[in-house]
């Protein structure tokens, strides 16, 4: 009887197991599919960074990694209280500038307003505070914006963005500083804050490629024979520049929808000439800045030193009236 069984539980234990597979097939079928169909650019803003460099954004050399696609150097500002006492709320704020009359070339090469985001790396034990521990004025300054931990390693770097530039060129972080009281990690002390903040799309994809807000320029020297116009498999208008060169070569090299040519045909060109001009008009930037965790009852320590050097001081002013009045009065006697 019991070795009539055993067949029948291996064919429910088959069974079982080829459905757990056919569903784990089409829950991953789905997530990369919803991925291409519907993708969220928001989402996949920061996702380059936190996938090619899962560690930090931050190199040895002292550079963002942001500054690998964007290639432009930008201004970008920082303000952070010079100190903060412990499981105190505080507020960091990161200002990207821009003239916002100027538009960018968008991926399809339509003109479209610039984009902002930032990434601030505070030092351990720092994070993004509760909802229920900040104010309602900071809620003000805040808005809707949503911050992203860089990992669930590494919360106390914080990434926001793609934001509408013309409303966010100064993004409030919210900021809970630690206790060193409850957490023995953290010690009372300086410590260094590292911000990036960009507007507008990179010159350069993760994977190398370059994005069409960039400048073109030939391959090759020689006479421009033509310039055509074609649609490409993405549906979106290019151009193909012919060269000719003196050895009777004939060399294409194709320009996404977006820069402008500069070019035309019967041209001389050169190799490494522009074909386009560079429609970049946003950029990268860094600033370094610091922080201290000051402890309360060190505080209260210079205070009450302050205190007893004013009392200390008063008192010597006071005894210095005292003995001119002594000697005032010997020499009147």
């Amino acid at each position: 009887m019991r070795n009539a069984l055993k067949p029948a539980r291996l064919t429910r234990t088959v069974r079982a197991m080829l459905n757990t597979l056919l569903i784990a097939i089409a829950t991953v079928t789905i997530f990369f599919t919803s991925d291409f169909a519907l993708p969220q650019t928001a989402a996949a803003y920061p996702f380059w960074a936190q996938a090619a460099y899962p560690e930090t954004p931050r190199e040895p050399t002292g550079r963002i990694v942001c500054a690998n696609c964007h290639l432009a150097a930008k201004n970008t500002e920082v303000e952070v209280p010079q100190s903060v006492l412990p499981d105190s709320v505080f507020k960091a704020v990161v200002k990207i500038p821009y003239d916002t009359n100027v538009q960018q070339v968008g991926a399809d090469g339509s003109k479209v307003g610039l984009n902002v985001g930032a990434v601030l790396m505070l030092p351990e034990g720092f994070k993004i505070a509760p909802e229920d521990r900040i104010p309602e004025e900071m809620k003000e300054e805040i808005g809707d914006v949503y911050f992203q931990p860089y990992s669930e390693e590494k919360d106390n770097i914080l990434l926001v963005g793609p934001l509408p530039g013309e409303d966010h060129q100064e993004i409030v972080f919210p900021v809970l500083s630690p206790d060193p009281a409850t957490d023995s990690n953290i010690k009372f002390g300086k410590y260094a804050v590292h911000v990036g903040g960009n507007r507008g799309r990179g010159q350069v994809y993760p994977t190398g490629e370059n994005s069409n807000n960039n400048v073109f320029s030939a391959s090759a020297s020689g006479t421009i024979t033509s310039i055509a116009e074609t649609t490409g498999d993405d549906g979106l208008t290019k151009y193909v520049v012919t060269i000719e060169t003196e050895a009777d070569e004939i060399v294409e090299d194709t320009v996404p929808a977006g820069p402008e040519l500069i070019v035309s045909e019967g041209q001389e060109i050169a190799t490494g000439d522009a074909l386009t001009s560079n429609p970049n008009v946003g950029g990268f930037g860094q600033k370094d800045t610091e922080i201290v965790l000051q402890s309360s009852g060190r505080v209260a320590g210079v205070i009450a030193f302050v205190c007893l050097v004013m009392l200390a001081q008063i008192m010597l002013v006071l005894k210095k009236k005292q003995v001119e009045k002594v000697q005032a009065a010997e020499m009147n006697f």
